[in-house]
């Protein structure tokens, strides 16, 4: 499996245990993100229709259901980010334009 944080392969010979973190990087490796149900388009972003739903998909979780995944995902962890300096890039022009009317 790949970590979903840093893309390092971790060695899954052995089972996957609940606090187990990254040696690279210190993510959660027992997670929704490393789980091969994962899928972003799916429903609660699972494809394993008897799994609960799990908020927090980088955090550990108790999931009975997690299997380590094969394909290495990547994982835009900046989103909220982008999209708040977007918001500050309109409202900073829009005052701009504003004090020039008065």
């Amino acid at each position: 499996m790949y970590c979903y944080k840093c893309g390092n392969k971790i060695d899954t010979a052995n089972k996957i245990m609940h606090q187990q973190q990254c040696p690279f990087c210190g993510a959660s490796l027992h997670c929704c993100l490393n789980c091969k149900f994962y899928d972003e388009k799916s429903y609660h972003q699972c494809r394993e229709t008897e799994a609960e739903f799990v908020s927090d998909k980088k955090s550990a979780n108790f999931c009975d259901y997690f299997l380590p995944g094969t394909v290495r995902i990547t994982v835009n962890t900046d989103k909220a980010e982008q999209a708040r300096k977007k918001l500050e890039e309109l409202f900073n022009k829009h005052s701009r334009n504003k004090s020039k009317i008065f």
